[in-house]
């Protein structure tokens, strides 16, 4: 009778030091972003979202409100200490991580094979990035693969109450992200065409439904009070991102920027295995919608990358089980060329997506490639330099002063970094912004920054220019390059409800 006890022990001893592989990979990326993130400065869309915390509603134009509410908890926890606001962003990578090597080990992987699938989701683009910087996209990613998870346990099971579960990561990805209906398509279709069809007579599915909806319900009630703004805001930016050109190489970017290049290998062999499993071909479904919606609609390529880790570890079982049947020499040279490759395309990613240096080449290699790290450069040279604007100006004009700015960024910095100088309240009319309203009363001085002197006096009077918004970086952003001056004006020549009028933004 012992033998079936020591058995159990074995398989419990097994399960145990598996899913501590997996924990110390989540790990170590954390203490990697632990170590980097503090370096540089907050991204314009960091700024945004902190502005927006300080505002906080059911609902934002540029998206819902789940991601300004997280970074509002850490504000009034932490302050404005950037390690420490990103840190929730360093836990949802951590936690998909974790999914992943679990997802893993209920396909059928061995401990092999959930630290390949683990560490080829660690090392992915849009993971490594999402660690480093909170973005709505950082808790979107884990949306994902928390209900991709819940399918696998679903499908394996039989087990109808996991729909609680996805319904439940579903409705927090509809407060987060509203890309996430084209992967509730693909669940829906992969029910409808495959034998989890079945599951649409249970009542768990349609609790799982409700539990969505009731979710989702205070953000679609701020939608309908505002006349589905968000709907309009995505109009516009997917115009302008297909009109620059945003969404060309939508395919090709599948293979490098949706998931670690080297591990295209693994998330193909995953879709495949998964076409051909009958039990598990719903989760096809639920990458091959979404693939082709965002194809035909000209998406970007990077909002599919929350659908690769659920293939990777469907992949990482099956390439496991092929390289076990080779020979040894087999084994080793696949491994060996694999391996190297791997760690080749991921030490690339991390030398263009993270601060891995304060200084030198390694700085300079990251700032000449990354659009993102040197839009984290200059927000508090800018705040700075509107401070010392304010001080140098006679304390009649200091009085009424009002701050315009003409992105977000702007607005987020003077808003969120500009408190520590006593700065006011910025007036914006990019996003949510506008919706603020312009104060009252009214200021007399406006610092008018972002716009060009032609600019500022086609829309207010007495400009003069005032001071340089650079950064002591030298870094070519936006900011440095395309909105280098700062204005002092009077009034607008308008009356402010005609200028509101014509200057809702979208960005």
């Amino acid at each position: 009778m012992s033998f079936p006890d020591t058995q159990s022990k074995s398989s419990v001893v097994n399960a145990t030091a598996n899913t501590a592989i997996i924990f110390a990979i989540a790990g170590a990326v954390a203490l990697l972003h632990i170590l980097t993130n503090g370096r540089y400065g907050f991204h314009r869309d960091e700024l945004q979202f902190l502005s927006d915390a300080l505002h906080l509603d059911w609902g934002f134009v540029a998206y819902p409100p789940l991601t300004p509410f997280l970074e509002r908890i850490l504000l009034a926890i932490f302050g404005v200490n950037i390690a420490w606001l990103r840190v929730s962003a360093v836990i949802a990578q951590c936690a998909v991580i974790i999914l992943t090597g679990l997802m893993t080990r209920e396909l059928g992987g061995s401990r092999a094979a959930q630290f390949i699938a683990a560490l080829a989701v660690a090392f992915s683009p849009l993971e490594i990035f999402e660690g480093h910087e909170f973005q709505y996209t950082s808790f979107d990613l884990l949306w994902w693969v928390l209900a991709a998870y819940f399918v696998v346990r679903l499908l394996k099971s039989g087990d109808p109450r996991w729909w609680l579960g996805i319904g439940a990561a579903l409705g927090l990805g509809l407060e987060t992200k509203y890309a996430i209906v084209f992967y509730i398509a693909g669940i829906v279709a992969g029910l409808v065409f495959t034998a989890a069809r079945r599951y649409f007579k249970s009542g768990w599915f349609w609790a799982g439904v409700a539990i969505a909806f009731l979710i989702f319900l205070p953000n679609l009630l701020w939608l309908a009070r505002h006349d589905w703004i968000s709907y309009t805001f995505l109009e516009h930016i997917h115009a302008r991102d297909v009109g620059e050109g945003r969404a060309k190489g939508f395919l090709l970017g599948q293979f490098y920027v949706a998931a670690n290049a080297a591990a295209a290998p693994l998330w193909i062999a995953g879709l495949i295995a998964f076409l051909r499993d009958r039990r598990y071909r719903m989760i096809a479904f639920m990458y091959l919608v979404p693939l082709a919606l965002l194809f035909v609609g000209k998406g970007r390529h990077y909002y599919m990358a929350p659908a690769y880790p659920m293939l990777i570890a469907k992949g990482s079982v099956v390439q496991l089980r092929r390289l076990s049947r080779l020979p040894r020499w087999g084994r080793i040279t696949i491994g060996a060329i694999w391996s190297a490759a791997f760690v080749y395309v991921s030490a690339f990613v991390c030398a263009i997506l993270l601060p891995l240096a304060s200084s030198g080449p390694l700085k300079q290699f990251a700032l000449a490639n990354s659009y993102d790290l040197r839009e984290e450069i200059g927000w508090n040279d800018l705040v700075r330099t509107v401070a010392q604007i304010r001080d140098s100006l006679p304390a009649d004009e200091r009085a009424h002063l009002g701050i315009t700015t003409s992105n977000y960024g702007e607005y987020g910095a003077i808003d969120v970094l500009g408190r520590a100088y006593g700065l006011p309240q910025p007036i914006g009319t990019s996003n949510s912004e506008w919706l603020r309203g312009y104060p009252t009363p009214p200021p007399t001085t406006l610092f008018v920054i972002g716009l060009t002197r032609a600019q500022a006096n086609s829309i207010f009077t007495s400009c003069r220019w005032a001071g340089h918004n650079g950064n002591s970086e030298g870094a070519r952003n936006e900011e440095s390059v395309h909105h280098p001056d700062i204005f002092v004006c009077g009034l607008p020549r308008w009356p402010v409800a005609v200028l509101w009028q014509e200057h809702e933004d979208f960005q």
